[in-house]
């Protein structure tokens, strides 16, 4: 087993789950009903079937992530993802902030901003909006 990462990073480190996955074969119908809110053209993901062993929440969680990070209206999609490094930064939680600060710089091309939202400290080098996203996706914790 690799050591566990402690400082944030853009780098999306490998993720194993500490449950196993229900086996998609074997789903209960509740199962393979809160996995249809999961809108994917690919595979359904060991993330997902995780999920699926409480159906309920799944059910609930996918439609508000969805309706979360790719809504039309609002802000950007890189916004949306900044709004969602800053979330992840304040909660500590560092896979996420490294899938969603990897994706900001993909849709950018520009590091800095993540870097200095990691750095939490040093918010002077963010313009103004970036600032108000970073503030409001921070402010209820």
């Amino acid at each position: 087993m690799s050591e566990p990462i402690t400082q944030f990073t853009t780098s999306v480190p490998f993720w194993s789950p500490r449950i196993t996955p229900i086996d998609l074969e074997e789903a209960t119908e509740h199962q393979l009903e809160a996995m249809k809110v999961t809108p994917s053209n690919m595979a359904v993901s060991e993330y997902v079937l995780v999920l699926a062993h409480d159906p309920q929440t799944l059910k609930e969680r996918t439609p508000l992530f969805n309706s979360i990070m790719y809504s039309r209206g609002g802000l950007s999609r890189a916004e949306t993802e900044l709004a969602a490094v800053a979330t992840s930064v304040a909660n500590r939680c560092i896979y996420c902030a490294a899938v969603h600060s990897n994706r900001y710089n993909e849709l950018t091309n520009d590091e800095s901003v993540t870097a200095t939202v990691f750095d939490e400290a040093a918010d002077s080098s963010l313009n103004p909006r970036q600032r108000a996203i970073v503030s409001f996706a921070t402010k209820a914790l």
